[in-house]
């Protein structure tokens, strides 16, 4: 079940970068250099510390292919259709949840601590999106205050515990996702932020 999930994470994300090249009005080659580059990165850069040689979408050029694929739909189907406002931020906060618990699960399968995994995870979920609005001109959204890493925190904590030490609990990959998914999506309806550093007063 993870491996289709893991596809359909680069699917979603391979849409926020298609989406954010749209923005930027890119042309076609660049809406697929920048939808992978969202899609890959973040694992790309988890395997290379973990040391999971060869990294993943060399081993299984899948990953390449329904990047690829799903950019150029994405490209084709902008000439038709106008995404919603904020489909951008509504399909990132679904592959922030799946690479998460992935990047995650890959770490623990590896054999790595449970805090270290737990980083995996994060930046797993976020580098991709690191990229892309660096790649944009845009600041990545996990500097802003709106709660974003702290969602794919929460959620990776709750994937290394359940797989840790409950073992037998049934399920604990949706279990994870929804939580990630459930912070994300109410920081983006409500607008919820983290406490600020205050600014100094003169």
């Amino acid at each position: 079940m993870l491996y289709f999930l893991d596809l359909f994470g680069v699917a979603v994300f391979a849409v926020t970068g298609s989406l954010a090249a749209g923005k930027k009005q890119m042309d076609l080659f660049g809406v697929v250099v920048l939808a992978l580059a969202t899609a890959l990165g973040g694992g790309t850069l988890r395997d290379v510390i973990l040391g999971a040689y060869p990294v993943f979408w060399i081993s299984d050029p899948s990953y390449v292919f329904v990047g690829t694929a799903v950019a150029i739909s994405i490209f084709v189907l902008a000439r038709f259709l106008r995404p919603p406002a904020k489909a951008l931020k509504f399909a990132d906060a679904f592959g922030l949840a799946i690479f998460t618990i992935i990047g995650t699960d890959k770490a623990i399968s590896l054999g790595v601590a449970g805090s270290i995994s737990v980083i995996m995870g994060v930046m797993t979920g976020v580098a991709g999106g690191i990229i892309r609005d660096m790649l944009s001109g845009e600041i990545p959204l996990v500097l802003k205050a709106e709660i974003y890493a702290t969602a794919s925190l929460c959620g990776a904590i709750i994937f290394a515990v359940f797989t840790t030490y409950f073992p037998s609990m049934p399920l604990p990959a949706p279990a994870a996702i929804t939580a990630v998914l459930a912070l994300r999506l109410a920081a983006i309806h409500w607008n919820l932020s983290l406490p600020v550093f205050p600014s100094a007063k003169k």
